[in-house]
C-alpha cells in the first residue's frame, strides 16, 4: 500500500513561511514526521545544489577570471609577506588569510567542475533517452522544469 504523497509546495509553505515544526507540518499534511523529515532533506539537498549552481552562474555571468584573481591574491600576498618579513605574528596571520582565500578559490574551481560534469552527464542521458523514446525525454524535461520552479519558490530564513 502506497502512503500519502506530500505536496512539496505546501510543505515548504508550512515550514518556511509559517514557521511550523516538522511535527506540526506532518499533522497538517496527514503524514508522519519521518516522512516530512525525509522529504525536507531531499528538497533542501536539491535546493542547495540549485542555489550553488545559481551562484556559480552569477560568477560566470560577471565574467570573473579566477586565474587573474589568483594571480592578484598571490602578488598581493607576496608583497605583504615581504613587508611583514621581520614580524612573525603578522606573517602567520597573513598566511592564515591567504590559505582561506586559496581554499575559497579551490572550492569555486571544484564546484564549477562538478556543475559542468553534471550538466554534461545530464545532456548525455537525455540525448540517449531521446534516441530511445522521445516522449519519455519530453516528460523528463517537463519534470525537471517543474522541480526547478519549486526550487525557485523556496525561501530560506
Amino acid at each position: 500500500m502506497k502512503g500519502k504523497t506530500i505536496n512539496d509546495t505546501e510543505l515548504l509553505r508550512l515550514i518556511d513561511k509559517h514557521g511550523k515544526t516538522q511535527t506540526e507540518a506532518a499533522q497538517e499534511l496527514g503524514v508522519t514526521r519521518q516522512a516530512v523529515s525525509a522529504r525536507l532533506k531531499f528538497l533542501r539537498g536539491t535546493s542547495t545544489h540549485a542555489m550553488v549552481a545559481g551562484r556559480i552562474s552569477s560568477v560566470i555571468d560577471k565574467k570573473i577570471d579566477t586565474w587573474q584573481q589568483l594571480e592578484k591574491v598571490n602578488r598581493r600576498a607576496n608583497e605583504l609577506l615581504d613587508q611583514a618579513e621581520d614580524d612573525v605574528q603578522a606573517s602567520v596571520s597573513l598566511m592564515r588569510e591567504i590559505r582561506e582565500q586559496l581554499k575559497l578559490q579551490m572550492e569555486l574551481f571544484r564546484t564549477l567542475w562538478d556543475v559542468k560534469a553534471a550538466a554534461e552527464f545530464q545532456d548525455t542521458v537525455l540525448e540517449v533517452i531521446g534516441k530511445i523514446d522521445p516522449e519519455t525525454r519530453k516528460k523528463i524535461l517537463a519534470e525537471l522544469s517543474a522541480k526547478s520552479a519549486i526550487r525557485n519558490a523556496v525561501t530560506f530564513r
